[in-house]
């Protein structure tokens, strides 16, 4: 997490709580009660009114954050993204793109609120949609924790195969989602399609981030053959 983040997460959780240790931040925000103790001091530093002290507690006095001053158009960005998101990505991550507009929402003036809720940019999922057989939110948190994958799949030519796959990313060309991965079967990259795995198991075996396997070494060798990051010619 970054510095600015977890600064801006350790007031919102200072905000909720009449009183809370440092023990209990550290364990919330996963750092150490020392990164917590430097964390305040910066914050009441920089104006924040935090009072108390370290073994006791802290508390933060009324304080209303500056509001967050989007344009129009960075607004309309953020909602149809967010609706893109709702409709074509998984039901977790649909979930977390109605909360990211719910905390943008809550920290907006009243005149740019309307500018997300009147958003006439709209997105929605059609029968051409492509159906998996799994939840693509494993495959999304097997790229994650770089998790080797074993799948069952089925080829354009209807040709089977199993095969363990390091997944390295996901890309949407609409209807279509495309896996990247490197191909322990084949020793080299290769692209798949999702809808085409019949059967996918994240498996326990974490793989390393290994030059010549890894996703900068992919597109550069997608670049450097046809030109450009689409790698739709693969399939």
């Amino acid at each position: 997490m970054r510095r600015a983040d977890r600064l801006f997460q350790l007031i919102e959780l200072l905000r909720r709580r009449d009183l809370v240790t440092a023990r209990e931040l550290a364990a919330e925000l996963e750092v150490s009660e020392r990164t917590i103790y430097r964390d305040v001091q910066d914050l009441i530093g920089s104006g924040v009114p935090i009072e108390g002290e370290a073994g006791v507690g802290y508390v933060l006095r009324s304080f209303d954050l500056p509001p967050v001053m989007f344009d129009r158009d960075e607004l309309e960005a953020l909602a149809f993204g967010m609706r893109i998101v709702q409709s074509f990505g998984d039901s977790e991550l649909a979930r977390a793109a109605r909360r990211v507009l719910g905390k943008v929402e809550v920290v907006l003036p009243d005149e740019r609120r309307a500018y997300i809720e009147g958003t006439p940019l709209l997105a929605h999922a059609s029968p051409a949609n492509l159906a998996l057989r799994f939840d693509l939110a494993a495959l999304r948190h097997a790229i994650r924790d770089q998790r080797v994958i074993h799948v069952r799949y089925r080829d354009a030519e209807e040709r089977a195969s199993e095969r363990r796959l390091r997944p390295l990313a996901l890309a949407f060309f609409g209807p279509a989602w495309l896996l990247m991965a490197w191909c322990e079967l084949r020793g080299a990259f290769r692209t798949f399609r999702p809808d085409r795995i019949e059967a996918l198991a994240v498996t326990a075996d974490v793989f390393p981030d290994e030059p010549g396997k890894d996703l900068a070494t992919y597109v550069a060798a997608l670049r450097a053959e046809y030109g450009a990051d689409d790698c739709r010619d693969r399939l």
